[in-house]
């Protein structure tokens, strides 16, 4: 099927105390997002990699979505390059938001939260509530660890072979755009009976 993709939802750090390589990949993502016509969906805030990304995108013409829960914003985290921002009742709401809008995810280096919401992303591809391509970025090899412990889930057979497939390891911001440029939308059945039955 045709590639469907006009909103990317990107997780990434909000921390701005890390290393320079990562805010450098984050700023040529949103310039691949924008010189592929695409616009952004994004957690609302201007701090870390979240501001580095839309940042590099808003300046070349993407559309910047933010949504951010009321207590973030009541605590003073508002918005940076949105060029929309939508405000919603908790975490959950907030996720469920940026799920709805977006056509695909990419996860930038990031930390407990970014880790929840690529997490949830996978889970909600798994079980079919949706089927959008889905990019871990792994700048500087960030998520080797975490990419060693999917493999691990699926080696000790707590998921099938299949599940490989529901995301894609970029090296570059290059990269990831390319894939999501190629993806196909094809269904597929990432659960096995034989393990989810046991």
């Amino acid at each position: 099927m045709e590639n469907k993709v006009k909103n990317i939802c990107i997780f990434a750090s909000s921390s701005s105390n890390i290393q320079k390589i990562y805010f450098n990949e984050a700023y040529n993502l949103g310039i691949e997002i924008a010189n592929n016509n695409y616009n952004i969906v994004y957690g609302g805030s201007n701090l870390g990699l979240m501001g580095e990304v839309t940042n590099a995108a808003k300046i070349r013409g993407s559309e910047i979505t933010g949504v951010m829960p009321q207590k973030l914003y009541d605590l003073g985290i508002h918005p940076g390059n949105c060029t929309k921002f939508i405000l919603t009742k908790g975490m959950r709401e907030r996720k469920a938001k940026m799920d709805e809008i977006s056509d695909a995810v990419i996860a930038l280096a990031g930390g407990f939260g970014t880790l929840e919401e690529l997490s949830e992303m996978l889970v909600q591809k798994q079980l079919g509530y949706n089927n959008k391509p889905i990019v871990i970025l792994n700048s500087n090899n960030y998520y080797k660890n975490l990419i060693n412990f999917f493999n691990d889930i699926i080696n000790e057979n707590f998921a099938p072979e299949i599940t490989k497939t529901l995301y894609y390891i970029a090296k570059t911001p290059k990269e990831a755009i390319d894939y999501i440029n190629n993806y196909k939308f094809e269904e597929k059945h990432y659960l096995d009976k034989k393990l989810t039955l046991k």
